[in-house]
């Protein structure tokens, strides 16, 4: 199956999406992993101004399938949530690049960057994960 991805994005191998703007990031999960978990009907978005590490859960999703967590993929200060999702969750359905992300963070280690998959990287995680 072909899965939407952007290269103008990085990514987990827990298959979050960042988008990197100076030391703002918006974050949210990849198409692949919104197929993986099916139709999504409720997220458990955490507070702003929370402070969380890299490797933490920050939200929970629940979908038919499944409950899984967003892991943030860097330290930092969560500045700002998709309050749509509140009572649109399956926005992340439709649109996990777009109107379905999930949070945005103010980074607090700007070398945890490095350790972020690029397209090319992650396009080999997902085919090796379909086999």
């Amino acid at each position: 199956m072909e899965y939407e991805l952007r290269d103008d994005l990085k990514y987990t191998s827990t298959h979050e999406w960042v988008k990197i703007e100076e030391t703002l990031t918006t974050i949210g999960i990849s198409d692949y992993a919104q197929h993986q978990l099916g139709d999504i009907v409720f997220v458990e978005l955490p507070d702003t101004g929370l402070v969380l590490e890299k490797g933490s859960n920050a939200a929970e999703i629940e979908s038919v399938k499944a409950v899984g967590d967003l892991i943030m993929p860097l330290s930092g200060e969560i500045v700002e949530v998709n309050q749509n999702l509140i009572d649109s969750p399956e926005i992340i359905n439709t649109s996990p690049y777009g109107e379905g992300w999930i949070i945005k963070v103010k980074i607090s280690h700007t070398d945890e960057l490095n350790d972020l998959l690029s397209y090319n990287d992650y396009k080999i995680l997902i085919e090796s994960e379909e086999k």
